[in-house]
């Protein structure tokens, strides 16, 4: 039976996985949501027997060489589910430890971005590794896939740095467009962010159109009983942001992700990717 409104937690075998599911704990505890975990396994994996074929020669070579190629695929994807169960496993196991009851567990053949669109109907928060299997040997400081993935999603994802602290202070980002309007009325709604103080911080332009989308997003959230500061603050809006999570203690910031199409993002760059860079802390993007 399809679960619906769950916490779906997207992990590869890395070390980041561990950090996912702790944040995707703790979001299912508050939500009072069912958790989930997926694994992808790529259908065209980078993978090397070390074996050269390029000698193969002589009577019925090349259905000798077929066969011997689809053994060793075959071979490489039971090792690649057996290795992903016990992973799944033991990551179910972690978040039981976390205080969550009967978390699932689902393994995938295919892409990554594919599968999650597949399954964003029944999901009511993505949680994902800023960083994957990928990054663990470079320094790249935000994974290739993420960007895709934020892209071609609908419902809230938090993207997950290292280490582990329970939320105690959150600050919006807030910048008056519609997107961050409709994240003012989910914090409100949702019991995500219950009873932890809200920084709300709008950058930019100063002007008295701003001040009235600001207040109005006060408001808001303080009508659904949160405790609640506002600040708006002209100026360039990372860095401003970014100077504020640090100076408040931020432990999650929410902010609208990759309003731009990713052909300006190419040309120019992008905010969002700079913001996730520069953040050191668990981000909500809301689409």
């Amino acid at each position: 039976m399809k679960i619906e409104n769950k916490i779906l937690a997207c992990v590869d075998q890395s070390h980041f996985a561990d950090y996912v599911a702790d944040y995707a704990a703790w979001a299912a505890q508050r939500m009072n949501a069912p958790l989930e975990f997926l694994h992808v396994i790529d259908r065209h994996p980078e993978i090397s027997t070390g074996n050269d074929h390029s000698g193969a020669i002589g009577f019925d070579a090349q259905e000798h060489l077929l066969n011997e190629l689809s053994n060793e695929d075959a071979s490489r994807s039971k090792a690649a589910r057996e290795q992903g169960r016990l992973f799944l496993n033991r990551l179910r196991e972690r978040a039981i430890a976390a205080g969550v009851e009967s978390p699932d567990v689902r393994q995938r053949h295919g892409n990554l971005v594919e599968t999650m669109t597949e399954q964003e109907n029944g999901v009511r928060l993505f949680v994902l590794g800023r960083r994957g299997q990928s990054a663990e040997h470079t320094q790249r400081d935000l994974g290739r896939n993420v960007e895709r993935v934020v892209r071609s999603l609908h419902k809230p994802i938090l993207t997950i740095t290292e280490n582990f602290t329970e939320p105690r202070r959150v600050m919006i980002a807030f910048d008056g467009g519609i997107v961050t309007r409709r994240g003012i009325e989910m914090v409100a709604a949702s019991p995500l962010f219950k009873g932890l103080p809200i920084h709300l911080l709008m950058s930019g332009k100063e002007s008295q159109e701003a001040a009235k989308q600001l207040e109005w997003a006060k408001k808001t959230i303080n009508s659904a009983g949160f405790d609640i500061k506002a600040a708006l603050i002209p100026g360039d809006a990372e860095s401003i942001i970014a100077k504020t999570v640090s100076e408040q203690n931020i432990d999650i910031l929410i902010m609208g992700a990759y309003s731009h199409s990713p052909l300006r993002s190419l040309l120019l760059g992008s905010k969002t990717s700079d913001m996730l860079r520069a953040a050191k802390i668990p981000t909500l993007l809301l689409r």
